[in-house]
């Protein structure tokens, strides 16, 4: 996707250097543009626990790279094990981040130690090419959803939640992939983008994208999802996730259950959008098996944003005695799910249709 009319993957290796990757720091968004070089694994461990990268595909793609930096500081098994220890302890809710560490340890064990530096990052790309092409896949599955509403000649109203945008991801985005698709084959589509307390990714990030593509969107607040659907404001909702069960539970970002309950209560279609490395075959049950991170109190005791004078300021906006939990993520029960948007195409989120999707998967847990 574009900034300002450049090109831009949300990871990418240096320029200058072949050893080294840089990001887009989705800290300092949407105040300022900053893209760190990392030399070091745990530059990028930093990175994904601090969430200067995030979204459940990006995770992954950075965590591979985070390998090769530590082969390309030392290959040994040791180097290697470790690697793999650290960044799988970065962030527990996201399946895509162990995927990627699992994929690069299989790789790299049985490669000469001379040799792993190199098919490491190798790798890496490899994973960041495939979700570019998965990304672009699950956008032309999308697009058909949105395609038959707009037949009407009216608008299409997407209500999203946190972002699941091209940052997300290495591009494209799973979320936002069907609406930038629509966006580009002219169809009037127009996006209700949930701030997403507490750290307000999508008055934040997906916004920020959005209007960088000439989007037409609206910032609302978390809980006035309900009050649009009941006025037939909303055609459809689109989220991404980190996570979905062999039986289609769904964990995203916290808040999106209440609005799968919305959508159910007005008859509202609520799509999740996801690769099938998002997919954890090995699971069944969402609420008791998916990990729920529990994130700093400061996240919902503080919020950063521009000062009238521009100066970029965190104040704090609760009373300076009051607790506050921050648990990062909650789990739609497939029930609520109208469908799931795979880079092979939209399946109900039950474990048969998974199963049909995937067969490789079903049969390999059969086995």
């Amino acid at each position: 996707m574009k900034i300002d009319g450049t090109a831009f993957r949300s990871i990418w290796i240096d320029e200058t250097d072949r050893w080294s990757v840089r990001i887009i720091d989705q800290t300092k968004l949407p105040w300022a543009i900053e893209m760190p070089r990392f030399t070091t694994l745990d530059q990028v461990a930093h990175a994904i626990s601090a969430m200067l990268v995030r979204g459940a595909p990006l995770i992954g793609a950075t965590a591979a790279y985070g390998v090769a930096l530590a082969m390309r500081a030392d290959p040994s098994d040791a180097s290697l094990d470790a690697a793999i220890e650290t960044l799988a302890a970065t962030r527990p809710t996201a399946i895509n981040l162990r995927w990627a560490l699992a994929r690069m340890q299989s790789v790299l064990h049985d490669h000469p130690k001379a040799e792993r530096a190199e098919a490491a990052y190798g790798e890496a790309a490899a994973i960041c090419d495939e979700d570019v092409a998965t990304n672009r896949a699950i956008g032309r599955h999308g697009l058909k959803l949105i395609e038959t509403r707009a037949r009407a000649g009216r608008r299409v109203n997407i209500l999203t939640h946190c972002n699941a945008g091209w940052i997300a991801t290495v591009d494209w985005g799973t979320a936002l992939a069907p609406i930038y698709m629509a966006h580009d084959a002219g169809i009037d589509v127009h996006v209700f983008v949930d701030e997403t307390r507490p750290r307000n990714q999508g008055a934040s990030l997906t916004a920020w994208e959005l209007g960088k593509h000439g989007v037409a969107h609206t910032v609302i607040a978390d809980n006035a999802g309900g009050h649009l659907m009941q006025r037939g404001a909303v055609d459809m909702a689109i989220v991404g996730t980190d996570r979905v069960t062999s039986a289609g539970d769904v964990a995203n970002k916290i808040g999106t259950y209440l609005k799968a309950l919305a959508a159910r209560d007005n008859g509202v279609p609520f799509y999740v959008a996801l690769p099938s490395s998002t997919i954890d075959w090995a699971i069944a049950d969402g609420l008791s098996d998916i990990p729920i991170e529990e994130r700093a109190a400061t996240e919902v005791t503080t919020v950063t944003g521009r000062a009238l004078d521009g100066s970029i300021a965190t104040v704090r906006v609760v009373p300076k005695d009051s607790n506050a939990a921050n648990p990062a993520f909650d789990v739609t029960p497939a029930r609520l799910v109208s469908g799931l948007i795979t880079e092979r195409g939209i399946c109900a989120a039950n474990a048969h249709a998974l199963a049909a999707m995937f067969p490789e998967h079903a049969q390999r847990r059969a086995a």
